[in-house]
């Protein structure tokens, strides 16, 4: 099973891709982790990406791309991936169509923007622990303290609903036209509601793809 797994900022896309890729037995690989991944281990490729993210730079599409391809290319990945954080671009899916590495299926979380700025700008975070919270889903023992510390919690500038704004209207112009562009490539593709249960996404997402 070769899974791309897209959805907006805030979709519920790490939780779903962790429980997918236990669910089915295949690693889990995210752009974040291999940027990391890379760097740590100081790989050419590593190198060249720390390079650029030390001057303040984004890490080119060619880049990403090698990056991506190195991470599949290993012996975990041979019966299967799920791949989330990329493509973020059309230009990265067709580079990714390039390198002959087959996908089953697209699966995209379907959240409107509404629902997404609601869920992001009720998260508190406990900075030293990295302990989350949520105004309405998940409130903390003693109003804006948390549980463990009784430290006061922060409200992200990441999190405030101007700048999630910002980063949706990045989505819709850069991400969401991979929509159109899987439906017509001619892989499997899925969308699933992404509001609800967390429960009952897993299982309308695991009932499609099978």
């Amino acid at each position: 099973m070769k899974i791309i797994l897209l959805g907006a900022p805030g979709a519920g896309k790490g939780t779903q891709a962790q429980y997918l890729a236990d669910f089915f037995g295949i690693p889990l690989v995210a752009t974040g982790q291999i940027l990391r991944s890379a760097v740590q281990f100081g790989t050419s490729l590593g190198l060249k990406a720390k390079a650029i993210m030390d001057k303040g730079m984004l890490v080119s599409d060619d880049i990403m791309i090698d990056l991506v391809r190195e991470r599949l290319s290993m012996e975990d990945c041979r019966n299967g991936f799920l791949l989330d954080g990329f493509p973020r671009t059309v230009p990265q899916a067709e580079a990714l169509l390039k390198t002959g590495i087959d996908i089953d299926y697209v699966v995209d979380l379907d959240v409107p923007d509404d629902e997404i700025i609601k869920r992001l700008s009720g998260r508190r975070i406990h900075p030293a622990s990295g302990r989350t919270y949520h105004i309405e889903h998940k409130k903390p023992k003693n109003q804006n303290l948390d549980d463990i510390t009784g430290e006061a919690l922060v409200h992200r500038d990441d999190d405030k609903p101007e700048t999630i704004a910002k980063r949706l209207q990045v989505y819709h112009a850069q991400t969401e036209p991979l929509l159109d562009y899987y439906r017509n490539l001619g892989i499997r593709f899925v969308q699933i509601e992404g509001v609800g249960d967390i429960a009952t996404i897993q299982k309308n997402i695991i009932e499609s793809l099978r």
